[in-house]
């Protein structure tokens, strides 16, 4: 096989990529990126070695190296290999710490390969490449733990990106994905990296709630808002992705300039944000969820922004309109810089293009309403609790998590519709878009879906159910009229997953497929001891929910 991936729902045949991803990547880009996970091994190795604590600037570059290999992120080449010579610098510089620390460690002869192998030339980079993927450890079980903690890793670096280009910085965080990182290359058994996929899943935890802190503190606290569907007259300007700090920039730069502003698809929370509301050409959301891109993005007609994932192949019939920024990247696709210190990124050649460009052409009417994250559902605790002790709401169901192009995902559509008038959906992340459009109604006022935002959002239910076991005396989050019916694709829902085990919580279904990296015996062990389990019929599964199996 020419590569091997299976990290994402819809690796082919539910076992994996082997000769091109389905995602869309080359096996070239796909072993590139095994080779700068290799590298950031390596600079998490000398770090370690070091003795001295990880500092900010390193941390914040393993997350930005990290968060590029994240499923649908970033497709260049280019870009992949120039993180690798980064990498190759920093972990130089850390092996000079370290072989001046007096523990000898610089000159042992055990030292993993990838804390020493280096390449001059691209060409050396690509030979690399194709030697240093997953299947390099034998052991399905402990190459099974091993990738866990891997992509629990790198949904955490993708939250913590975000955290830092808001200014937030916690090193415990940085601290934990080098030790993490360490695990991935040490003769651990399979009970030691269990150990640390629970203190990853801790960490993801302390990770939604530091980017969280990041998102409220300087947009406020999101509130109950109806997002506009339709279009205006003007030139447009599409922003996907999950970064807010970028939205924020490009919304300054086109004030008063006559272009208007769309969300896609994960970028719908934007609109919940207090500070948001002030821009008169932010206008609503425009689509639906990221693998509608090509029609949606055909139909648009203006410019479209990629802040992060999820980007799929690109049409040529709207390349020339797309740019990338931050972690994303696309072959051909105009980049965008990094912002100044202190500065904004440069939007300009975003603006200019929207401008050549006519208005979108409208899809769709009408509004949807979300805004229901920790702080807002919290200050409607008393009329919760009242439908609860009442009777008029029997359970709450999370579907939070991510959408996907697999058919079998009408399933959480078909269960949104099939739930009892006497259920609320909790949501988070882009599989909303399965039932966020229906006409489900309300309870007394209360919707009967809750959007509490981003798929990082995830972190307000986990906040809210633990304030409503507060609330009803309870000494198990597992004895709520809560279950979890939840949608996967890529690694930012496996951090979500492994922080919802730390926390936990028992009795998770898991679809449209588990996971391909978990061998048979790592699964035995998550059933047995979270009881995860695959999702099953619509019918038993809201069956088995209604009764709090």
């Amino acid at each position: 096989m020419s590569m091997f991936c299976y990290q994402c729902q819809e690796t082919a045949g539910g076992k994996g990529c082997s000769v091109r991803g389905v995602c869309g990547k080359t096996d070239e880009l796909a072993n590139l990126q095994d080779l700068l996970i290799f590298v950031t091994k390596g600079v998490a190795y000398w770090v370690d070695k070091s003795g001295v604590k990880v500092d900010i600037k390193t941390g914040y570059f393993l997350t930005t190296a990290i968060f590029s290999t994240i499923t649908n992120a970033n497709f260049d080449e280019a870009a992949i290999i120039s993180y690798i010579k980064k990498a190759l610098e920093v972990r130089e510089a850390w092996r000079l710490k370290a072989s001046d620390c007096g523990s000898g460690c610089g000159c042992s002869a055990s030292l993993p390969e990838c804390a020493t192998w280096s390449a001059t030339t691209d060409e050396k980079i690509r030979m690399k490449a194709a030697y240093v993927g997953i299947l390099t450890t034998q052991n399905e079980d402990i190459r099974s733990l091993r990738e866990l903690i891997t992509y629990g890793l790198k949904g955490v670096a993708a939250y913590a990106h975000h955290a830092a280009e808001l200014g937030e910085h916690d090193l415990s965080i940085y601290e934990h994905i080098v030790k993490a990182l360490v695990a991935t290359i040490t003769d651990l058994g399979a009970d030691d990296l269990v150990a640390m996929t629970m203190k990853t899943g801790e960490c993801a935890v302390k990770t939604m709630a530091l980017l969280d802190k990041a998102n409220t503190g300087r947009y406020g606290n999101p509130e109950i808002t109806k997002v506009n569907l339709g279009v205006r007259n003007n030139p447009g300007i599409l922003v996907s992705g999950h970064d807010l700090r970028d939205l924020e920039d490009l919304l300054e730069q086109t004030k008063g300039t006559g272009v208007d502003v769309y969300t896609h698809s994960e970028m719908l929370p934007a609109h919940y944000y207090p500070k948001f509301k002030k821009y008169d050409n932010f206008v609503g959301n425009y689509g639906s969820s990221w693998w509608h891109q090509n029609e949606d993005f055909e139909s648009f007609r203006g410019a479209i922004l990629f802040t992060t994932n999820c980007i799929i192949p690109v049409k040529g019939s709207y390349q020339s309109r797309m740019f990338t920024t931050g972690a994303s990247g696309y072959p051909g696709c105009q980049h965008i810089p990094d912002r100044p210190e202190g500065g904004r990124k440069d939007f300009s050649a975003v603006i200019g293009a929207a401008k050549a460009c006519p208005p979108p052409t409208e899809i769709e009417k009408g509004e949807i309403v979300g805004g229901f994250a920790h702080a807002q559902v919290l200050a409607l605790a008393d009329k919760v609790v009242s439908a609860v002790k009442s009777g008029a709401i029997k359970r709450f169901v999370v579907m939070a998590g991510c959408d996907g192009r697999m058919k079998n995902r009408q399933y959480f559509t078909d269960v949104a519709q099939a739930l009892p008038g006497d259920t609320v959906i909790l949501t988070a992340g882009c599989a909303k878009y399965r039932y966020n459009k229906l006409p489900l109604g309300d309870i007394g006022g209360i919707p009967r879906v809750l959007d509490a935002g981003q798929c990082n959002d995830s972190y307000s239910l986990a906040v809210v159910a633990l304030k409503l076991k507060e609330v009803f005396g309870l000494d198990d989050i597992n004895k709520l009229p809560i279950s979890y019916d939840i949608a996967w694709y890529e690694q930012k829902a496996v951090a979500v997953l492994l922080a919802l085990l730390y926390l936990g919580v028992k009795n998770i279904r898991l679809g449209p497929t588990l996971p391909a990296f978990l061998s048979p015996n790592v699964a035995k062990v998550l059933v047995e001891k979270f009881d995860i389990k695959p999702t099953g019929t619509v019918e038993a599964d809201v069956e088995a929910m209604m009764a709090g199996a």
